[in-house]
């Protein structure tokens, strides 16, 4: 009478371990890459094309700067992660999104280094738990990272 009970426990703490695993992989393989482009040199944020944060994104991901092995995680993609710069705003105190202007954070037209590095999977990693006779529905991982910027 109780082992049914016990079988879907059991499944239950699995998918929860697996869902905690893929975050937290999710988790450092963001902080990698925001360390990586964090302390780069000529990193152009202003540019998603740039070479440099494509090779870092896919050192991130695969291991390889040009993507040729196989990703870290399933089904994770370099378009999925977003790389984006912020600075404290002087007036209010609070951290802003450093505009890609001659006044804001973009290098390539004279502007100061950003703060800070951020990043992150906006529309989440897509994940769904698998414990038999319950259907569940699935769901986005959404970790964020932020770290000092410290490149020039």
């Amino acid at each position: 009478m109780y082992l049914p009970m016990l079988a879907v426990l059991l499944f239950g703490m699995v998918e929860i371990a697996r869902v905690t695993y893929t975050y937290y992989t999710l988790q450092k393989i963001l902080y990698t890459l925001a360390r990586h482009v964090g302390s780069e040199q000529a990193v152009n944020f202003c540019d998603s094309s740039d070479a440099v944060l494509t090779a870092a994104k896919n050192f991130a991901l695969t291991g390889s700067s040009d993507g040729s092995a196989d990703p870290l995680v399933p089904n994770l993609t370099v378009d999925q992660i977003e790389v984006r710069i912020e600075r404290v705003n002087r007036d209010t105190g609070e951290i802003a999104v450093c505009e890609c202007s001659i006044t804001g954070c973009d290098a390539a037209q004279g502007g100061t280094s950003p703060e800070y590095v951020v990043v992150s999977i906006p529309d989440g990693y897509r994940i769904r738990p698998v414990i038999p006779y319950m259907a569940l529905e699935e769901f986005p991982l959404r970790p964020h990272i932020r770290v000092p910027f410290g490149g020039t």
